[in-house]
Order: C-alpha cells, then sequence, then structure tokens
C-alpha cells in the first residue's frame, strides 16, 4: 500500500534553494550520490563482519544511462534502507546543524560553495538539481524486510511503498529534465567522475555500448553492450 508523506519544512526549503540557487555546479550531484553509495557499502562492509546473514560480495557501484527513459540511475550493493529508515533518512534532514546548513546557503553565493552540501550530509537532494523526478528502489541487508520504493518530484511531498529488489542495496533513479539530458552521455559521465569521484576505492562501473566487426561476417558491424570501469 503506497503512503504519501509531508516532506519536514526544512527539507522543502533545502530543495527549493538546490533547485534554484545551484545552477552553476550542477554536476557535482553525480559526485554525492557516488559519494553516498560508497558509504552504503562501507555499512554493509562494516556490518558483515558480526552479522552473518550479510555475505560479503564484489562491492560495486554501477551507473545506467538510459537515454530512451531519460534516466540515470546510480546503483551499488551497500547496506540499503527499510522503510523505516527512507521515511527518516529521505523525509528529513537528521543533522543537529539543520539551521546553520541553511542559513549559510542564504547567505553565502553557493555557487561558488559546492562544498557544503556535502559538509552537512544532504547530497542526496542535490539529484533535484537535474532531476523533475527522483526514484528510490532499496533493499535493507541482513533483514527479511521487503524492498521499498520512494519518489517524489519535489512538490512538498513523497510517496512510499513495499517493491520488489532481487538483493539488498539501492538504486537512485533520476528522470532528467530535457535541459540536462547530457548527463545522459557517457564521456560527460567519464569526466564527472573522473573529476570528482577519482578517490572512491570500489569499483564504478558503467555499460556502454559500441560498434563492433561481426564475427560472423566481418564486413559487418554489430553493437554490443559492455561493461566499462
Amino acid at each position: 500500500m503506497q503512503q504519501k508523506l509531508e516532506f519536514k519544512t526544512e527539507v522543502k526549503e533545502l530543495l527549493n534553494l538546490m533547485i534554484h540557487s545551484l545552477y552553476s555546479h550542477k554536476e557535482i550531484f553525480l559526485r554525492e550520490l557516488i559519494s553516498n553509495a560508497s558509504d552504503a557499502i562501507d555499512k554493509a562492509r562494516y556490518e558483515s563482519l558480526t552479522n552473518k546473514d550479510i555475505v560479503p560480495s564484489e562491492w560495486t557501484i554501477r551507473i545506467t544511462a538510459d537515454k530512451t527513459a531519460g534516466t540515470l540511475t546510480i546503483s551499488d550493493n551497500g547496506i540499503g534502507m527499510s522503510y523505516d529508515d527512507a521515511v527518516k533518512h529521505l523525509g528529513t534532514i537528521a543533522h543537529s546543524g539543520t539551521a546553520e546548513f541553511l542559513s549559510l546557503l542564504k547567505s553565502r553565493d553557493v555557487k561558488e560553495h559546492p562544498d557544503l552540501i556535502g559538509q552537512f550530509g544532504v547530497g542526496f537532494y542535490s539529484a533535484f538539481m537535474v532531476a523533475d523526478k527522483v526514484t528510490v528502489i532499496s533493499k535493507k541487508a541482513g533483514t527479511k524486510d521487503p524492498a521499498i520504493r520512494w519518489e517524489s518530484t519535489a512538490d512538498g511531498t513523497f510517496s512510499i511503498e513495499n517493491a520488489e529488489r532481487a538483493s539488498s542495496g539501492t538504486d537512485v533513479i533520476l528522470h532528467l529534465r530535457d535541459e540536462d539530458k547530457k548527463y545522459l552521455d557517457e564521456w560527460e559521465i567519464r569526466r564527472i567522475v573522473r573529476t570528482y569521484s577519482d578517490y572512491i576505492e570500489y569499483p564504478i562501473v558503467m555499460e556502454v555500448e559500441r560498434e563492433e566487426k561481426s564475427q560472423i561476417d566481418s564486413e559487418k558491424t554489430v553493437k554490443s553492450k559492455k561493461m566499462r570501469y
């Protein structure tokens, strides 16, 4: 059953500032979402030391660009979220310095201080700088909790319901605005990852399409999809 909830007041204010104030640094949304994915994997690795239900795996962050659907997805196989986790972490800002952060956003030229987002742990909301809708599908590791689907168009509300996901981890799906579809381009994604996320210790992979000579007919080319690091 789908439940529709309102964002806390500070989140509504933050989203408004994010969408309208950080225009010149939109690309940092990808840095923030990759950083969140890395943190989620860190937590799963730590929990796996004491929770036998969390089986260590090949920890990976995956980027999927779907030009037909106009979506960019950042996926991880980290700790994931339960229903309550999603309501708590995506519907409010659990930070004692929330008022200070909002004050800084208002008083400083945030176009020149994109680092503020990461410092205060609100990087997830930067997704709304480029997306008119964000969908999160997540499954908590080491539990029998069902997966959840969280979704918002930054209209002051979000919906949440049970969903399906084959394994634990999180998919953050950005439904990009038309003017931000450039972030679906492979080389633009690569540039941003190299610029901001080289320090991430986990492999960041992306499925890309290439034209190659056919193994059946050497005079023809075929399109193939491969994973690239």
